[in-house]
């Protein structure tokens, strides 16, 4: 070793093992954090909000002050009055184009009109993709009655199958009452 010192690094740290000894979160370095741009205001500033319409610079607030900040807000300061409402029209307009999606839950194949298990329970129905609920309530109960268990007795396959249609007409009836469900 010639007479060298040799230096070791601590391995012992708070945190070893289970159950943690330290909070999470709660590091031993300095953590940076921006505080709120409101002159005076010495809490977080964590919420970003624009400095002008269509700008990409930010201001940082604290809550209390992004709340301040958006009751002032002018979404359309600067543009005239017929400006403002041909905005107003346009984003309305655009924003109408995603009222059909939500009854998509990750988009399907068709017209956009049906989910993919809304699809695959007119499969099971077997159905066009453009039967109307009247028609998957005719095609339920009549596969209903040919599979039902007291109608085919011991036959486990007329079991599965009516258990299948059972579960195809659910999700039928279900996405059909949240189509038409209308609000008080």
């Amino acid at each position: 070793m010639c007479g060298r010192k040799m230096s070791r690094r601590p391995t012992r740290t708070n945190d070893w093992g289970f159950p943690r000894w330290r909070a999470y979160g709660a590091e031993r370095e300095a953590v940076r954090v921006r505080l709120c741009d409101r002159h005076g205001c010495t809490e977080p500033g964590d919420c970003p909000a624009p400095k002008s319409p269509n700008s990409p610079d930010r201001w940082y607030f604290c809550q209390a002050h992004a709340a301040e900040y958006n009751r002032g807000w002018n979404y359309f300061e600067g543009l005239s009055a017929e400006e403002a409402a041909e905005r107003e029209a346009t984003e309305r307009r655009n924003a109408g184009d995603f009222t059909e999606s939500r009854t998509n839950s990750w988009a399907g194949p068709g017209d956009g009109t049906r989910s993919r298990d809304e699809m695959r329970a007119l499969d099971v129905l077997e159905l066009e993709t453009d039967a109307t609920i009247d028609d998957a309530k005719l095609a339920w109960r009549r596969l209903a009655k040919a599979n039902h268990p007291d109608v085919r007795p011991g036959d486990a396959e007329a079991a599965a199958r009516f258990l299948a249609v059972q579960a195809a007409w659910d999700v039928l009836r279900t996405a059909e009452e949240a189509r038409t469900w209308k609000p008080l």
